[in-house]
């Protein structure tokens, strides 16, 4: 288990927290899901939780041990809205191979199926795959670096609905072995994939039901 508390984060060039008095948990083999709107702090949370920032205040837990950014950084998996962005390898091979210096192809290529892009040539440029593919992609890097945490922004941002269907039900497969926590601006796209629901909203998170957007009712009851 995963578990937030009480976390701050103030960047240097900001007036007030961006967030403040975070707290949740995260179970293995229960996606959870973050809402709210662009610009409120969701990609800034996935960030501190995967190390790449450091809270002010708080702490955050694995199975009740405190954990370190470093530490975060090998635990957990964190996929970008636009991964493309973040791409290295001139080839599916060598994005693969990024970390991965023993991988076979035997391996890559079957990560390479699990995520739906069986068949798809190692030798082709990680640009020249869709939007779709390429978060594929993405999910096949993490995977093979095998985190127990996932953290995924925006997974179905800029998909088309064929696309996104796919995706969940990827996401659904994945989610049974560790935990997953997905933020984005379209909660309703994701049915029951995650009944655990946050808002977070003027730096806080609060619950909010299933099948609800931004605007549905919450209760009152701060996190934390």
């Amino acid at each position: 288990m995963l578990e937030l508390q009480n976390l701050r984060y103030q960047p240097a060039t900001a007036a007030t927290p961006v967030l403040h008095d975070v707290s949740l948990r995260l179970e293995v083999g229960e996606p959870a899901l973050v809402t709210g709107r662009s610009g409120c702090g969701k990609t800034t949370l996935l960030e501190v939780i995967s190390g790449l920032a450091e809270a002010d205040r708080g702490r955050i837990l694995w199975n009740g041990e405190p954990l370190s950014s470093r530490s975060r950084r090998w635990l957990c998996g964190l996929v970008f809205q636009f991964p493309e962005r973040h791409f290295l390898g001139l080839t599916l091979g060598q994005e693969l191979k990024l970390g991965q210096r023993r991988l076979t192809q035997e391996r890559a290529e079957a990560v390479l199926a699990k995520v739906g892009l069986m068949g798809i040539s190692l030798q082709q440029a990680p640009e020249r795959l869709s939007g779709g593919q390429q978060r594929r992609l993405a999910l096949a890097v993490q995977l093979l670096r095998d985190p127990r945490v996932l953290l995924l922004d925006e997974p179905t941002a800029g998909l088309d609905w064929t696309v996104r269907d796919e995706v969940l039900q990827l996401l659904r497969s994945i989610a049974r072995e560790r935990a997953v926590l997905v933020v984005t601006h379209e909660p309703e796209l994701f049915g029951d994939l995650a009944p655990q629901r946050w808002l977070l909203e003027n730096g806080t998170l609060q619950t909010c039901q299933p099948h609800q957007g931004q605007s549905a009712q919450r209760s009152i009851a701060r996190l934390g």
